[in-house]
C-alpha cells in the first residue's frame, strides 16, 4: 500500500466529512437533523469504501481523483462557482430545517436517497470503464479514447452521474430551497463539458472522430 497516498486520501476524506458536517449542523442549530445524518451516511460510507477499493485495485486512479489543481482558467471558474453553490445549498438546508422553510417529509428524503445511491452506482461503473478519469481537465500520457459501455451511449456518463447525485442531495436533506440552488449545477457542468471537449478534441487523438460517432453529451436524443 502507498502510505503517502493513503494519508492524502484519508486526510481529504476527514476534511470533507468535517466540513459537510459543519455546513449542515451548525445552521440547523442541532445534531437532531435526521436528513442531515441520512446524507452523511449515504455520501461518506460509499466514498470511504470506494477509496479503499481504488487504493488496492487502482491506486493510480485514486491519485488522479485526489488531484484538484486545474490548469485550465475556465475550469478554475467552474470550481469557484460550484463551491459557492455547494456552500449556499448546504447552509440553507440546515437553516431550512431549523426554521421549517419548505421542508419535504422524511419519506421523500428516503426516496431521494435511493436515487442518490443509484447514481453512486452509475458513477462507480464509469470509474470502472474509464481509468483515465481525472478531476482536472487534461490529456494524460498514453491516454486513449474510451468508446465502449456507457461511453458508447453518451460522451460524458460521469457528469450525468454527478448531476443526479447533486440534484438528489438537497432532496435527501429535505430542502426545496437548496434544490433550487443546486439547479445552477446544470449550466455550470455544461460550461465545463464544452471546455473539456475543446481540450480533448485538440489534444487527444481520435476524440474528434469519437464526437462524431457518439453525438449525445449526457442525455440521448436531448443533449
Amino acid at each position: 500500500m502507498n502510505g503517502k497516498l493513503f494519508v492524502k486520501g484519508i486526510t481529504r476524506f476527514a476534511a470533507g466529512l468535517v466540513l459537510v458536517g459543519l455546513l449542515l449542523f451548525l445552521p440547523a442549530g442541532t445534531f437532531r437533523y435526521p436528513q442531515g445524518w441520512l446524507l452523511m451516511g449515504i455520501l461518506f460510507i460509499p466514498m470511504f469504501a470506494a477509496g479503499l477499493i481504488m487504493m488496492k485495485v487502482n491506486p493510480g486512479l485514486l491519485e488522479k481523483r485526489l488531484n484538484v489543481k486545474e490548469k485550465e482558467s475556465e475550469q478554475k471558474e467552474v470550481i469557484v462557482l460550484s463551491g459557492i453553490m455547494f456552500l449556499a445549498a448546504f447552509i440553507l438546508a440546515g437553516l431550512s430545517f431549523r426554521f421549517g422553510w419548505l421542508m419535504l417529509p422524511l419519506p421523500a428524503s428516503i426516496s431521494a436517497a435511493t436515487v442518490f445511491l443509484a447514481a453512486y452506482a452509475l458513477y462507480a461503473e464509469v470509474l470502472r470503464e474509464n481509468t483515465y478519469l481525472s478531476r482536472t481537465i487534461e490529456v494524460q500520457e498514453d491516454q486513449k479514447v474510451i468508446d465502449t459501455g456507457l461511453y458508447g451511449v453518451v460522451r460524458h456518463p460521469m457528469y450525468l452521474a454527478t448531476v443526479l447525485l447533486f440534484l438528489a442531495m438537497p432532496l435527501v436533506l429535505g430542502s426545496v430551497i437548496s434544490f433550487v440552488i443546486m439547479l445552477a449545477y446544470i449550466p455550470i457542468i455544461a460550461k465545463r463539458i464544452r471546455n473539456e471537449e475543446e481540450v480533448l478534441k485538440n489534444g487527444l487523438a481520435g476524440y474528434e472522430e469519437y464526437m462524431q460517432k457518439v453525438k449525445w453529451r449526457m442525455i440521448p436524443y436531448i443533449w
